[in-house]
C-alpha cells in the first residue's frame, strides 16, 4: 500500500483491519512495506487511542471484530470467494438424503445455501441470508430459529434461539467458523454465538465445520467446541500439511 500522508496511511490501515476482521503485525509490515516497524507501532496505538482499531498482542482487530460482531457480513462475503464456493461445492456433496438439517450462519454457509439442490429435507437456520437463498428451493421446508438479530451477522440469537434448538435433533450440522487454532480449538468473536453454536453440536448426530484456510491460527475470544467435537472438516486445497496431521490425529475427516 502507498499513502501520501500520516493520515492517508493511517486511513489505509484501519480500512485493512477492518477488512480482515484481524490482523498481525506481519501482515501490516506486508501492506506498509516502506513504513518501518517504529512508525507502524506508533499508527497502531494512536488508532487504538482514538477507538479506530483495538491493539492486540502481535497485530490488531477490528472494533466491531471485538465487541462481538464476528465482523460485518458484507465484508466476510468479499473476502476468500474463491475459496468459500470451493467449500461450498465440496459440503454440498455431504448432505444426506431426505434429512434435518442445521445450518450456522456465515458467508461460507450462506454458500453452502445457495448451492443447496432442490431435494427434498428440513433446513432449520438462524442465518437469515441462508433462509433467503433457500427461499428458491421448493422441496426445501426451511425454517428460522427466532432470536435477537445480530445486524452485522445478519443472524439470530440469544436465550429464546438456544432453548428452541435443545428441544430439536438434526441428521446434521453445517457449522460456520470464525476462527481456528491448534491450542485454542473453534472460536468466534460473538458470546451469544458461541453459545447457539454449543447447543447446535450438542443435538447433531454429526457435525460438520466449514473453515476456509485463512481462518488457522487465529484466536477469538469465545471459544464453541475443540476438534474432537466435529466429525468433518470442509476446507479448501491450502490447508496447511501441520492442521490435516492434528485433524487426522483426532479423527476428523477432511474434504
Amino acid at each position: 500500500m502507498a499513502a501520501s500522508s500520516v493520515d492517508d496511511r493511517r486511513e489505509q490501515l484501519v480500512q485493512l483491519v477492518n477488512s480482515e476482521g484481524s490482523v498481525s503485525f506481519q501482515q501490516i509490515k506486508q501492506a506498509f512495506p516502506d513504513v518501518s516497524d517504529m512508525t507502524l507501532r506508533t499508527d497502531l496505538k494512536t488508532l487504538d487511542a482514538e477507538r479506530r482499531i483495538i491493539r492486540i498482542h502481535g497485530g490488531a482487530r477490528s472494533v466491531e471484530f471485538v465487541i462481538g460482531t464476528d465482523d460485518r457480513l458484507d465484508s466476510r462475503n468479499l473476502r476468500n470467494v474463491d475459496a468459500k464456493m470451493e467449500i461450498a461445492k465440496k459440503a454440498v456433496s455431504l448432505i444426506r438424503p431426505n434429512s434435518t438439517l442445521f445450518l450456522d450462519s456465515g458467508s461460507t454457509t450462506t454458500a453452502l445455501a445457495h448451492e443447496m439442490a432442490d431435494e427434498r429435507s428440513l433446513v432449520f437456520s438462524n442465518s437469515i441470508t441462508c433462509a433467503t437463498e433457500l427461499a428458491r428451493l421448493n422441496n426445501v421446508d426451511t425454517i428460522v430459529v427466532g432470536g435477537n438479530l445480530n445486524r452485522y451477522s445478519m443472524s439470530l440469537n440469544g436465550s429464546r434461539a438456544v432453548d428452541f434448538i435443545k428441544s430439536l435433533n438434526f441428521d446434521q450440522l453445517f457449522l460456520g467458523v470464525t476462527s481456528f487454532h491448534p491450542h485454542c480449538g473453534f472460536s468466534c468473536g460473538s458470546d451469544e454465538e458461541a453459545t447457539l453454536k454449543r447447543a447446535c453440536i450438542k443435538q447433531a448426530e454429526q457435525v460438520i465445520a466449514l473453515m476456509d484456510s485463512s481462518k488457522i491460527g487465529r484466536r477469538s475470544t469465545f471459544q464453541f467446541c475443540d476438534l474432537s467435537d466435529i466429525d468433518v472438516l470442509v476446507t479448501d486445497a491450502d490447508l496447511p500439511a501441520d492442521i490435516a496431521q492434528v485433524c487426522a490425529s483426532a479423527g476428523v475427516k477432511v474434504l
